[in-house]
């Protein structure tokens, strides 16, 4: 039994910026264009910039990996397995590298991310090339973006300050004087495999100093030393690694946070796989359908309607084409001079049913279209 509508609404009822606006779903994007049913990004507060004396405070959403503090310490071990406590030192508020003791790396682990790293070479210059304030930051410990005081000390390009090691050299050379705190803040996202295959490369942006000096780069494998890296599988997550190269590189306010799953790994930011998209849609019409359920007379026939644009029920349209024909019927029984009392009703039905036929949620042969169209232009507001 289809339901009674009873349509006892004013104009200010019916949600002025409503849903038939933007393109609808399709196969493999779950959301409208300007999708007021997408979620809302949450509120995190930013943090506060750094300068050369003191660290910035990182996002409200970041875990912190080292703050300056002692008891940050306790969030990294040696680079050994088993793990043994780290030999890198507290010292002024930097985490420094005692040379000789060997990589560390952070007890948590993590995957796609954005990271925040400070660094700072030795103020006093020695050595030059390689042999110059290097050491290096591992994502997940499987591939690195140099660390590197190339100040006035050239090196192989693919190996400076900011490359993704042995693959790709930066866009250019923003690295402040020998001594100073360089910044890095860095976007990874890891390689996706499925059945063997490669889905996506994984790719990292990175910025020194504020400067862009990798764009998207892909990983082509992660790089390495001396030979030329090929894609390859690697885990979900793993932990951050700071390289002893042997020299007292410094680090500070060291921080990440996690990244929305990318569409090709089962999250819904972007185009997804037809099977994806369309579970997600019937995911969102059900919610829509729901939500229906709790409301009366025209917000719950806009809502009806807008859930069919995720995903068909031959209910919720029998349902919906009898609330439009029931709603048409009263403006026929509405005195000619109290149309313009319901035009902001009217004007906001024939937006939806105009939408509703132009994609075809409604069948060609439901006439209501044309019926309101005439409504429409016998009170002179035709657009």
């Amino acid at each position: 039994m289809l339901p009674i509508y009873v349509f006892a609404f004013t104009a200010s009822a019916v949600l002025a910026d409503g849903p038939f606006y933007g393109d609808p779903p399709d196969a493999t994007h779950p959301w409208a264009i300007h999708d007021m049913n997408r979620p809302q990004p949450p509120l995190v507060k930013p943090g506060t910039f750094s300068s050369q004396e003191q660290p910035g405070q990182a996002p409200s959403d970041a875990i912190i990996l080292f703050d300056g503090t002692p008891a940050t310490l306790a969030k990294w071990e040696s680079d050994k397995n088993p793990p043994v406590p780290t030999q890198w030192v507290v010292k002024d508020g930097t985490l420094q590298c005692v040379p000789g003791s060997g990589f560390i790396r952070s007890k948590e682990e993590f995957g796609d991310c954005q990271l925040h790293v400070e660094w700072a070479a030795p103020t006093k210059v020695e050595g030059d090339g390689q042999g110059r304030g290097n050491s290096g930051i591992f994502l997940m410990g499987e591939t690195e973006i140099q660390v590197l005081d190339n100040y006035n000390n050239p090196t192989y390009p693919d190996g400076a300050a900011g490359a993704l090691y042995g693959v790709n050299p930066p866009h250019a050379n923003a690295l402040r004087t020998s001594g100073q705190w360089q910044i890095y803040d860095i976007i990874f996202r890891r390689p996706i495999w499925k059945d063997g295959k490669l889905l996506d490369s994984g790719r990292y942006t990175v910025m020194l100093n504020g400067v862009v000096i990798q764009d998207a780069t892909p990983l082509e494998g992660g790089g390495g030393h001396k030979a030329r890296s090929h894609d390859r599988s690697m885990p979900d997550k793993g932990p951050l690694k700071l390289q002893d190269h042997g020299n007292p590189v410094r680090y500070r306010n060291i921080w990440y946070r996690l990244l929305p799953a990318r569409a090709v790994d089962g999250g819904d930011m972007g185009a997804m796989p037809p099977e994806a998209a369309s579970a997600k849609k019937q995911q969102i019409a059900a919610g829509i359908r729901e939500a229906a359920a709790k409301l009366q007379g025209l917000a719950k026939l806009r809502r009806q309607m807008e859930s069919l644009c995720y995903a068909p029920d031959a209910a919720t349209l029998a349902a919906s084409q009898a609330g439009v024909t029931a709603w048409i019927a009263t403006l026929k029984q509405t005195p000619a001079g109290d149309m313009n009392a319901k035009k902001s009703e009217i004007m906001q039905m024939h937006e939806a049913v105009d939408y509703m036929t132009h994609f075809k949620f409604f069948p060609a042969e439901f006439t209501a279209r044309a019926q309101i169209d005439s409504i429409v232009e016998a009170n002179g507001w035709k657009k």
